[in-house]
């Protein structure tokens, strides 16, 4: 099985699909690094880390060995992102060549900062914690932090660099001041969070938008929810598009996510579930009506909202985002 490419501004392809390594709360790194060397397998070529995963050198030792058994470093995708605690100008070329030993490759073909807002947690504190060193977004801030990603691209230890979770005003400053432009920006996307506005802002601007839990993180542990988060795959105009044409709610998203020209990166340790999610995005297609009926459910339930809550300020999470 093979999926479509998608190009970026500079010319460069990227895998339509992408394998997911956030999983920590409920797998280790073992189980996590095991399975992808099986989605590699499967054929997933694009794979996406970060170091606040906790499992780097897992997955290094599971890119060692695809990369032994004779798979091209070019035709592999690793995407890997700077944690909150190291955006300061001294800490972002060592945060970078850490992650390079990590995953045993030589360079990234994208690296991303995680989040905009600057956060410390001493070691072996609750990573869900409020941090009084925590900032909100800071332009002059983000910006040297940005500077010091560019170098990196001119080092050649990354190949492009990106945002992620970022709102159209912080995305407009930094397109301003940048002399090396956003590549992707990675944002929650899935049929109950659609950001139809920042999404449209994003590829006007030429920048792909990379959709994480493209399934609405149906397991995510039950003290990151809230009593108005749903699932989308118990939506019933999800479950109906999937009982007409035979497939699971889960390849209905995935293959909404592709068409809508977002990079879905889906996470499962379950073999038959991102096998299927691999197919749904290299060959279902849903009709103009099928995508219509999903554009309509959107609930602007936003998910991963943990981050935001990190920063110990006056302003609730929301105000936070829209600045």
């Amino acid at each position: 099985m093979t999926v479509p490419f998608k190009k970026l501004y500079t010319g460069a392809e990227i895998p339509t699909i992408g394998f997911g390594t956030f999983g920590s709360d409920k797998y280790t790194p073992e189980e996590i690094a095991r399975a992808a060397i099986d989605a590699a397998e499967v054929g997933y070529r694009h794979f996406d880390c970060a170091e606040v995963y906790g499992n780097e050198p897992e997955i290094g030792r599971s890119f060692e060995s695809l990369l032994s058994s004779g798979i091209p470093r070019e035709e592999l995708w690793v995407t890997s992102k700077l944690w909150n605690n190291h955006h300061a100008v001294q800490d972002v070329a060592p945060a970078l060549e850490a992650t390079l030993r990590n995953l045993r490759v030589d360079y990234l073909d994208l690296y991303l900062v995680h989040w905009p807002f600057p956060n410390y947690h001493a070691p072996k504190v609750d990573v869900s914690s409020r941090d009084p060193h925590a900032k909100p977004y800071i332009h002059a801030n983000y910006m040297n932090t940005w500077r010091e990603m560019e170098k990196l691209v001119q080092r050649g230890l990354v190949r492009h660099i990106g945002t992620s979770n970022v709102t159209i005003g912080k995305l407009q400053q930094i397109l301003a001041d940048a002399e090396i432009r956003p590549a992707a920006n990675e944002m929650e996307l899935h049929p109950h969070f659609q950001q139809p506005e920042l999404f449209d802002y994003v590829q006007s601007q030429g920048i792909l938008p990379i959709g994480y839990s493209p399934l609405g993180s149906p397991s995510r542990p039950e003290r990151d929810r809230t009593p108005e988060d749903t699932v989308d795959l118990e939506d019933p105009v999800i479950v109906d598009i999937a009982k007409r044409i035979g497939a699971t709610p889960a390849d209905i998203s995935i293959a909404w996510a592709v068409q809508r020209g977002q990079v879905p990166i889906p996470f499962s340790v379950k073999r038959h579930q991102y096998e299927s999610s691999f197919r749904a995005a290299g060959s279902l297609q849903l009709s103009d009506d099928d995508m219509a009926a999903i554009a309509k459910i959107d609930r602007r339930c936003r998910l991963i909202k943990g981050q935001v809550f990190m920063w110990d300020g006056a302003k609730g999470w929301e105000d936070l985002w829209d600045e």
